[in-house]
């Protein structure tokens, strides 16, 4: 299969033959199995913490994991797009794995700890590459489509992964939850290397190592302030967590400054200034946030109101992950033939009528009721984030597409660790 990959920054202009079938297998394996490891260790953690202890780090699992994928997204972005995708897929994949073995092999919380943080940062570059490749393997016109099948898949690890951590704790023990991500980690970076064909570099890569470590630092900072809020009892108006978003402020700063000077930037600032980059930043955080923050007690309010169980309650939000995959699809059929603003117009509606109708629920609202509202929800979930990613594409120019792809998850994930 001919395609032609037009890759600037260092990689020339290249016409080379890609098998689509091994890559496209690659990348959605990358793409589950890291976003799996977020969802299904939870579920193995109660055991976890009680084979090695270390109660008061029991967050902290999830949120080394967070912290470093966050931190290290834009970075493996540049790279990305300085060095080639295939090279960096392949360390982050490598990473991952090696991540995995770390925790698999864990007989304290310390150790597991250092493993999460080698995952996060191989996650950092696992699922924003892949849309990125598979960016470059496809015309416009089907990348829609491909795309549009995509994003439903990062919401299969969130229905699979209390039920696979559930069946490894039970049948058979916690370890092979990281395991297991090392055989299909090798079968996937397999298929990537010898379906996906780039050219060598063509010019010396100028990379801004300084600004990189001003950018992880500041990430750093200003996230882990709601781990330590969450795990570790501190106040918001602690001097230390006033002391870190200080800190993470100034060293945005200074980054920023440092970016506008050096010759190759980490992160180019004009795509700042690029309209649908800022717009669609700021729609994914704003109804990101809301939608996040307004559901996560929702299982709490299923268990103690509606009176359900726990795995019950869990479930509850199924219908808006159903709701959100359906959208998803749709929407990237309709994108290359109507315009993404009426698109984004029943995206933003939706999700209004849903909080709308949150807003009036009472001790007499019926678990129907609320699962038609979380549908409703998620029908508008699926259109914003559905179809974001063709348009960040397609508004940068192709050497740029990486770390633009990176930032853009960002904002994702700085809504998750928020909420």
């Amino acid at each position: 299969m001919k395609v032609e990959n037009t890759l600037k920054g260092g990689q020339g202009i290249v016409e080379k033959k890609n098998n689509k079938i091994l890559v496209m297998i690659g990348l959605l394996i990358g793409i589950i199995f890291s976003e799996l490891d977020e969802t299904v260790v939870s579920t193995a953690m109660p055991t976890i913490i009680r084979e090695l202890g270390g109660l008061s780090l029991y967050g902290w699992v999830a949120g080394v994991y967070m912290l470093a994928m966050s931190a290290f997204m834009p970075i493996l972005g540049k790279l990305a797009d300085l060095m080639g995708r295939k090279k960096i897929y392949l360390l982050s994949m490598t990473l991952f794995i090696g991540g995995s073995i770390v925790c698999g092999l864990s007989h304290s919380m310390i150790l597991l700890l250092v493993g999460r943080g080698i995952q996060g940062i191989g996650a950092g570059g696992l699922m924003p590459l892949a849309m990125t490749i598979s960016s470059d393997l496809f015309p416009v016109e089907q990348r829609a489509k491909v795309q549009g099948i995509m994003g439903p898949v990062m919401f299969i690890p969130m229905l699979l992964g209390p039920l696979m951590g559930g069946f490894f704790v039970d049948q058979v023990n916690w370890h092979w939850i990281f395991f297991v991500n090392i055989p299909v980690g090798v079968i996937a970076a397999i298929f990537l290397a010898i379906g996906l064909r780039e050219t060598k570099r063509v010019k010396k890569v100028i990379i801004d190592w300084g600004g990189a470590s001003l950018l992880v630092a500041s990430i750093v900072s200003l996230l882990i302030t709601p781990v330590l809020v969450q795990n570790s009892g501190y106040a918001w108006s602690s001097p230390l967590i006033t002391g870190l978003l200080v800190l993470g402020v100034v060293l945005l700063g200074i980054f920023i400054w440092v970016e506008s000077k050096v010759k190759e930037p980490i992160v180019p600032l004009h795509l700042f200034k690029n309209r649908n980059i800022v717009v669609l930043s700021a729609i994914v955080f704003i109804v990101g946030f809301g939608l996040m923050g307004a559901f996560s007690s929702f299982p709490y309010f299923g268990q103690n109101v509606l009176g359900l169980t726990p795995t019950e309650s869990g479930y509850l939000q199924l219908p808006m992950m159903v709701g959100a995959v359906a959208t998803s699809i749709v929407c990237g059929f309709l994108l290359t033939k109507v315009r993404y603003r009426e698109i984004f117009g029943i995206g933003f509606i939706l999700p209004v009528i849903g909080f709308y109708l949150f807003s009036h629920i009472s001790i007499d609202t019926t678990v129907m009721q609320i699962l038609i509202f979380f549908l409703i929800s998620g029908l508008g979930m699926g259109v914003l984030f559905g179809s974001d990613n063709l348009i960040v594409q397609e508004s940068v120019e192709k050497e740029h597409v990486g770390v633009a792809w990176q930032l853009f998850p960002y904002f994702k994930r700085l809504v998750q660790r928020s909420v």
